[in-house]
C-alpha cells in the first residue's frame, strides 16, 4: 500500500428506508472509514474533493475522495503505532486557503500537501504529552493544538473506545498547553498553560487570532466547558458560563461567520438544548427539545449559520429550521442506525460550506463507511416525531 495508490469509485445510491430520500454511500471497504470531525472540514479543491480516514489493508490512512467521479486516492502510507500514539485523523485538519491537511504521526505535527503527497514535520510534541484536537486558523498561517500531561502511565487510558480513563484523566488534572505553530515551518510557541485538562481547540474561521478550546472531562463536573482564547492578547474567559450544578454544555462549533459559537447539553432538570452564543457571550439562544423522544444519550449539532441545524441525536440524521423564534419540529433526511460504539464510528454529520450537503459516518453495514446526502426542500422532509413513531 502506497501513498498515490488509486482506488476505483466503491459508490453506492440508494432510497432511505425511512425518508425516501437519496444517500450516497462514498465508501465500501472491508474495514472502518470515517469523515473528519465535526468541527472540522474535510473538503478542498473548491469542493471537489473530500479527505477520509480509512484502516484498509490494517493500516490507517488518510484518503482522498473525488465528489465527481468518485474515484479514491490513498495520501500517506503510514507505520501503525501502539497505544497512546495510534494512527488516526479524527483529529486532523485542513488549511482553509491552500491544498494541506494537519494530522498527528506519534509524537511528530506533520504537514501533508494535498496534491504533491509531500510531507514535512512542523513540530514535536514534548515526551511525556499526548495530543487532542487540532485547527488552523482562517489566514491559514498558524495550526493551534492542545497537548497535556500522558496519564496512560498510571492508569488505562483508551479514549476513542469507551472513554476507558476519561474521568480519571479529569480528576488527574494534567498540564496542558495550547500550542501556536507556523505551517511554514518557522517555529511554535505556548499560548496558553494550566493544570487542567484542556481539549477541542476551535478556531474562528474569520478571526484568525480568536479560538476556544475545552475544559476536557465529565460535562457536569467541569469548571466551564467552553472558553474563549484570544492569542493576540492571551486574554482567556468563559463562554457560555454553567448556571447551575448538573447543567452540561458542550461539542461546541463556530458558526461560519467566526462569531457565533454552537453547541448542545442538558440543563439541571434533564431537559435537552442546543443553541449559539458570540464568542464574547452576547446574543445567546437557546431551544429545548425533549431528549426521551430520542432514546440515545449520543448526539452532536452543527450548523454554518442560525438557518438550518443538523443533528444525530437519535437513530436519524435530523434537520432543524429557524423560524424567527425557535427551530420547531425536527425533520428527518434520512437513518444512520450507527452503533457509535468507537469515536470513529460517531456519526458527527455537519454540512458543507455553501449548506448543500450533509456528510456523515455510520456503521450501519457492520463496518464505518462515509456517507453523503443532498439537501431537499426542509418542508418535504417528514417530521421527526412522526418517523420515530413508525
Amino acid at each position: 500500500m502506497t501513498a498515490g495508490k488509486i482506488w476505483p469509485s466503491e459508490l453506492r445510491t440508494y432510497e432511505d428506508p425511512l425518508t425516501g430520500f437519496e444517500v450516497r454511500q462514498l465508501t465500501n471497504y472491508r474495514a472502518h472509514s470515517h469523515h473528519l470531525y465535526f468541527t472540522n472540514p474535510g473538503w478542498y479543491a473548491d469542493g471537489r474533493k473530500m479527505v477520509f480516514a480509512s484502516d484498509r489493508e490494517n493500516k490507517t490512512n488518510l484518503f482522498s475522495i473525488n465528489l465527481r467521479n468518485f474515484e479514491i486516492t490513498q495520501l500517506t502510507d503510514l507505520t501503525p503505532l501502539p497505544l497512546p500514539r495510534e494512527v488516526e485523523f479524527l483529529r486532523a485538519c485542513l488549511n482553509p486557503v491552500k491544498d494541506e491537511a494537519y494530522f498527528w504521526y506519534g509524537y511528530d505535527l506533520l504537514a501533508l500537501d494535498l496534491n504533491t503527497l509531500e510531507q514535512r514535520p512542523l513540530y514535536r510534541m514534548p515526551d511525556g504529552f499526548d495530543v487532542s484536537m487540532i485547527n488552523c486558523t482562517a489566514d491559514g498561517k498558524q495550526v493551534y493544538c492542545s497537548i497535556s500531561e500522558d496519564m496512560s502511565h498510571k492508569f488505562r487510558v483508551d479514549l476513542l473506545r469507551g472513554y476507558v480513563g476519561f474521568r480519571e484523566t479529569w480528576a488527574a488534572m494534567p498540564l496542558s498547553q495550547i500550542v501556536q505553530v507556523a505551517v511554514d515551518g518557522s517555529g511554535s510557541k505556548v499560548v496558553w498553560e494550566e493544570n487542567y485538562w484542556v481539549g477541542h481547540v476551535n478556531t474562528s474561521p474569520q478571526h484568525s487570532h480568536l479560538l476556544t478550546f475545552c475544559h476536557e472531562g465529565p460535562w457536569e463536573d467541569v469548571d466551564n466547558r467552553i472558553w474563549g482564547l484570544n492569542a493576540e492578547t492571551g486574554e482567556v474567559w468563559k463562554i457560555r458560563p454553567c448556571e447551575e450544578p448538573g447543567e452540561r454544555v458542550g461539542h461546541e462549533y463556530w458558526h461560519a461567520d467566526g462569531e457565533l459559537i454552537g453547541y448542545h447539553g442538558t440543563y439541571a432538570d434533564g431537559t435537552g438544548f442546543f443553541g449559539h452564543i458570540r464568542y464574547d457571550n452576547s446574543g445567546r439562544i437557546e431551544v429545548p427539545f425533549d431528549t426521551k423522544q430520542f432514546k440515545s444519550g449520543h448526539g452532536h449539532f452543527y450548523s454554518n449559520d442560525l438557518d438550518i441545524v443538523v443533528s444525530d441525536v437519535g437513530p436519524t440524521v435530523d434537520l432543524w429550521r429557524w423560524n424567527g423564534q425557535d427551530y420547531g419540529e425536527a425533520r428527518a433526511l434520512c437513518s444512520h442506525d450507527s452503533s457509535f460504539k468507537t469515536q470513529q464510528q460517531h456519526v458527527h454529520p455537519r454540512f458543507n460550506a455553501d449548506g448543500t450537503q450533509v456528510v456523515f459516518t455510520s456503521d450501519v453495514s457492520g463496518y464505518g463507511n462515509v456517507y453523503l446526502a443532498d439537501m431537499p426542500d426542509f418542508d418535504s422532509l417528514p417530521l421527526l416525531a412522526d418517523v420515530l413513531k413508525g
